[in-house]
């Protein structure tokens, strides 16, 4: 071996070195997932871009999928930004593509990581290349699912005893909001939807904030929050399996028409609201 060959080789190890000490192993970045919800909003999108890139860097098979669906579930709370939904999408669509997983014989639906990246493409407006027919037919239950909501009607009553019918609704603009007290994400995006409420009410909106808990213990969490919007008792849980509500907080946006114009699958900023309602007639 010459010299020239031998400094070659040194050089190779020393580069490849750094990258094999640099690649995160599955258990420091279960343990950065957790820190997630404790960081601040850049914070937070910087690290789920990291995280996302280092997770397609692990060796294929069900952890690596697992982790891309444990990030897909969390990058969806508030407004990380595209970049950061574009990066997890395409984390899950690789875990995916390289471990595929096949659906229970009892009822042939699509397993949740084919389900979570529907929601992504669908709702949060990423790309995907995967063509496993699992993943299509989840689409094709989402897209379902809305022409369901876009016909369903619903009468509930409120905190006082009000009865509150959705179809007596037409001619506003409706949110209709799914939360609980119990779930941290509801809670932090419950003061934007209050400042909304009281800036559009005069121009016809209403917020309809459905929960499945018992009425004192709604109260007891509104009433001291100062929060206006209406609240309405699902006891049964039957409008939640109208709306095809599984996880939670889930917003819905009504045009005038009554038509479903605006679909939220998490938590959402004041900016991201607006968003949402800029499809109706509505203006700041």
């Amino acid at each position: 071996m010459t010299t020239l060959q031998k400094v070659l080789i040194a050089a190779c190890i020393l580069f490849a070195a750094p990258l094999v000490h640099a690649q995160a192993s599955e258990s420091t970045i279960t343990n950065q997932i957790k820190t997630l919800r404790g960081l601040s909003p850049a914070e937070r999108t910087q690290l789920t871009i990291k995280l996302a890139s280092e997770i397609q860097a692990l060796p294929a098979g069900v952890p690596r999928l697992h982790l891309a669906d444990a990030l897909a579930h969390l990058v969806t709370e508030g407004d990380q930004g595209m970049d950061a939904l574009q990066a997890v999408a395409d984390a899950l669509t690789q875990s995916l593509a390289d471990t595929p997983v096949p659906a229970k014989a009892k009822d042939d639906q699509p397993p949740m990581p084919y389900k979570d990246l529907a929601n992504l493409v669908r709702y949060e407006h990423v790309t995907t290349n995967l063509t496993d027919p699992l993943y299509l037919k989840a689409s094709d239950i989402l897209a379902a699912n809305d022409a369901d909501i876009e016909k369903a009607d619903f009468t509930l009553k409120d905190l006082h005893g009000k009865k509150v019918t959705f179809s007596d609704l037409r001619g506003k603009i409706v949110m209709v909001n799914f939360w609980a007290t119990w779930c941290a994400p509801c809670r932090a995006e419950m003061p934007e939807l209050d400042a909304i409420y009281t800036h559009f009410q005069a121009q016809g909106l209403v917020v309809l904030s459905i929960t499945d808990e018992d009425p004192f213990k709604a109260n007891s969490f509104v009433a001291p929050n100062k929060y206006h919007p209406p609240v309405l008792i699902d006891a049964d849980n039957n409008v939640h399996k109208l709306f095809h509500v599984e996880g939670i907080p889930r917003t819905f946006v009504f045009n005038r028409d009554g038509k479903l114009v605006a679909e939220a699958i998490d938590q959402r900023t004041q900016r991201q609201f607006l968003k949402m309602l800029s499809e109706t007639d509505l203006h700041p």
